[in-house]
């Protein structure tokens, strides 16, 4: 299993991101390129899924780009872990919602690791924490899948800037929160983004045919 290991530490811009997977997607089809795992953090920027609704913008004043990742409306920025990724489904099960597990559970374990406990929600894509008898969202996935590739990705809050949020309806949802891992707890963070291609390598082995 060839995956390249891609990581970015200065912010990449949205727009070159997504050109960058979707080319990508073009030569992994062709047999021309390694399947890709792409850690880096974008600059603030709102996007909007294939399911977004204009009603759920508050802040009329805000950007928003739209994008052909699945979901509605979220915010990327500084302190959130972004993983994108480009992974070839036809050599493994051609099982999206297995796939969509597989994310969930790299995330899930992964923040065990550090003593967080997360879950997953059928109803709700994401990765979600209990805080007292508070849900809140902790991590966003979205993902595409083209030729039976898989691409796009998911974030996870670690000391993001949540008043952001405030302009929107994340992800759709109004009934739960949105949190961040350092107010779950302050901890140090650096090695999660190791530690998460770690597990998603390892996830994506035993998904292997």
């Amino acid at each position: 299993m060839n995956i390249e290991i891609k990581r970015s530490k200065n912010p990449i811009k949205y727009d070159e991101a997504i050109r960058f997977m979707e080319s990508r997607v073009l030569d992994i089809n062709e047999g021309k390129s390694e399947e890709l795992i792409w850690t880096l953090k974008h600059n603030d920027i709102y996007t909007a899924g294939t399911n977004s609704k204009e009603i759920e913008i508050i802040d009329k004043s805000i950007k928003v780009t739209k994008t052909n990742r699945g979901g509605k409306i979220t915010y990327h920025g500084p302190g959130q872990l972004i993983c994108y990724f480009v992974i070839d489904l036809k050599k493994r099960k051609k099982d999206i919602r297995n796939f969509i597990s597989l994310i969930e559970n790299t995330i899930i374990d992964t923040l065990k690791m550090y003593d967080i406990n997360t879950f997953a929600d059928k109803k709700n894509i994401g990765i979600w924490h209990k805080n007292d008898s508070k849900i809140e969202k902790v991590a966003a996935i979205g993902v595409r899948v083209r030729k039976w590739i898989a691409y796009h990705g998911f974030s996870i809050n670690i000391n993001n800037d949540l008043k952001k949020y405030e302009s929107i309806i994340p992800c759709g949802i109004k009934d739960k929160g949105i949190t961040r891992l350092v107010n779950i707890i302050n901890q140090n963070y650096d090695n999660l983004e190791d530690r998460l291609v770690e597990r998603f390598i390892s996830n994506l082995k035993n998904l292997n045919v």
